[in-house]
């Protein structure tokens, strides 16, 4: 876990990286240092970045398994939720100032070995975000997804399994389905305070 400190510079880094990367379109000297940051952001995490503009998704990319350190995967993700996000444009300069930045450090996810039908017993809304698989088919969730869109565990599992391009009830038919938890820092208002959101 994260303390309130380390999530504060997790999503200030977000976000002067992606202001540097739009005003240079590149990532400068200065975030490549990052000798100001705590240990926890050279460990290897998971990582999701999510941009929403007055109370809508913008973009939200990372990366769901600690394939990188804390502080790469922030920049990584920082960048793509701004501008590689296929279901979004690219975010404008001039709109930074309306965008709130949002980062979610997830632990490393675990198959939930159960029969289907016992899945929904398995997945705790508020606290698990998903991850469906299946062949070549994988979606996620964040666990903040549910609670924000009055999912029930029904939901976020048909859900889920949507996002990977799958049937709403492929966790039904053997799927595999994963769960992982997420510590969830974001800005009130853009660019303002940082805090911690629990559901």
């Amino acid at each position: 876990m994260l303390t309130e400190t380390e999530g504060r510079a997790a999503v200030k880094l977000a976000r002067k990286t992606i202001e540097t990367f739009l005003s240079e379109g590149k990532l400068s000297g200065h975030q490549e240092s990052g000798s100001e940051l705590s240990p926890v952001f050279g460990e290897n995490r998971g990582v999701f970045v999510t941009l929403t503009e007055d109370g809508l998704l913008r973009g939200c990319i990372g990366h769901p398994y600690p394939d990188s350190t804390l502080k790469e995967a922030i920049l990584d993700s920082a960048v793509s939720a701004a501008t590689r996000d296929p279901r979004f444009p690219p975010v404008g300069k001039e709109e930074l100032d309306s965008i709130v930045v949002e980062v979610t450090i997830l632990t490393q996810p675990e198959k939930i070995n159960v029969p289907p039908k016992d899945l929904p017993d398995n997945v705790e809304i508020g606290k698990h975000g998903l991850i469906v698989k299946q062949g070549y088919y994988q979606g996620l969730l964040l666990p903040q997804v549910a609670p924000e869109n009055n999912m029930d565990a029904i939901d976020f599992l048909s859900h889920t399994c949507m996002k990977a391009g799958l049937s709403p009830d492929a966790w039904v038919n053997g799927a595999e389905v994963y769960r992982f938890e997420g510590q969830i820092f974001k800005e009130t208002e853009p660019g303002g305070e940082v805090i911690e959101e629990k559901f």
